[in-house]
């Protein structure tokens, strides 16, 4: 019996694991089954389950969208968008968050315990794409009853996710909003995550991803999520945030420690991230992500990817040179074309890519207006 079959009734924040028996078919020819994904659930599912949104998370976070975090005890990472009267309502609607196929919070990874050998998969992990971990939250929501998403939400990777749900399961899909995102990684993208990925495999404790009971390799994580992190950031907002100033010191020391605030600051969060974040996770959803090219999956035409099941909402923002305005027009002239309904706004913001996740008004408007019509 589905979940929803059985009760209509969810308590905020409810976190599960569903064991699916699958076979999931994965993009590089491998199947996985069983298959384990961590969801939360928020609000009420209608009768018809019929007011469903999930929300997809972007390459760091997870299924705690509005609930506090298990091992950190941090607000939800988009606490300020989703719960009662929020833009994404749950007054309103029935919220699903499932953590990715590939992560370390629950879903099926590397870090999961392979059936066959009472071992961590580690490296053995089947390599997997975007399409992948769509096709295992839509497993997910065959198991709770929902057949039709009144709508898919997501910022960076999870924006994929969004654009991908579109491409792969359009009738599925009523709506979709894409945030801060784009149809595929550039090389300079897919340039930043090899930085990364070289980082966690030149840490002598990586032992070829077998390093699980044993010490793990928290220095090339860190280092990998303090090169990434620059990405999220804006040189504006930099300045703004720590200029040239001085951590905790009146004099440059004239050595190596951490002279400047940046820097501390770098440091923080490439050791804070050790603590929640699996190595080869971190391999595994960056490799997902330069694999991404939504126009490549559709005969090398983008507007393939897309039809008038959909209607969209794309925004960016005018600092963020991760993903930039330029790729959410590309993806928005392929809708265009594809005669799928679309708005498309460009906000202003200091915090680069970030920005999504941060207090914004207008994008709080703009998603709130989106789901409401």
């Amino acid at each position: 019996m589905s979940l929803a079959a059985s009760s209509h009734d969810q308590r905020f924040g409810l976190s599960r694991v569903a064991v699916l028996p699958g076979p999931l078919a994965l993009d590089g020819s491998a199947t996985l089954s069983p298959l384990e994904i961590a969801y939360e659930t928020y609000g009420t599912l209608d009768a018809d389950a019929g007011n469903a949104i999930l929300v997809c998370h972007a390459l760091t976070g997870d299924h705690h969208v509005a609930s506090a975090h298990p091992r950190t005890g941090k607000p939800g990472w988009w606490q300020r968008m989703v719960g009662p009267g929020k833009p994404i309502d749950t007054d309103r609607f029935f919220v699903v968050c499932a953590n990715v196929l590939g992560s370390c919070m629950g879903s099926s990874g590397p870090a999961s315990i392979d059936p066959r050998t009472a071992r961590a998969w580690g490296m053995t992990f089947p390599v997997i794409t975007i399409r992948d971990m769509v096709r295992a939250q839509g497993l997910l929501l065959d198991y709770l009853g929902i057949g039709r998403l009144a709508a898919v939400v997501g910022g960076s990777m999870g924006g994929m996710q969004a654009l991908s749900w579109a491409a792969t399961y359009p009738e599925r899909v009523a709506s979709a909003v894409v945030i801060a995102s784009t149809a595929r990684h550039t090389a300079q993208n897919i340039a930043f995550h090899e930085v990364g990925r070289q980082a966690v495999m030149a840490d002598p404790n990586w032992h070829g991803g077998d390093y699980y009971g044993g010490e793990a390799p928290a220095r090339g994580l860190a280092v990998a999520r303090m090169a990434a992190h620059i990405t999220y950031l804006s040189e504006a907002g930099l300045t703004e945030k720590f200029g040239r100033r001085l951590q905790a010191r009146e004099a440059k020391t004239f050595g190596f420690d951490a002279d400047f605030q940046v820097e501390s600051y770098l440091r923080h969060q490439g050791l804070s991230f050790t603590d929640r974040f699996d190595a080869n996770s971190y391999l595994y959803i960056t490799r997902a992500m330069d694999y991404y090219d939504l126009a490549e999956e559709h005969g090398g035409r983008l507007a393939n990817a897309f039809n008038a099941a959909t209607r969209f909402c794309l925004v960016s923002f005018d600092t963020d040179w991760l993903y930039p305005t330029a790729e959410s027009r590309a993806i928005v002239q392929a809708l265009n074309a594809a005669g799928a309904p679309v708005s498309f706004v460009e906000l202003s913001s200091p915090y680069g890519h970030d920005a999504f996740l941060l207090e914004s008004p207008e994008l709080d408007r703009i998603v709130a207006g989106f789901l409401r019509a």
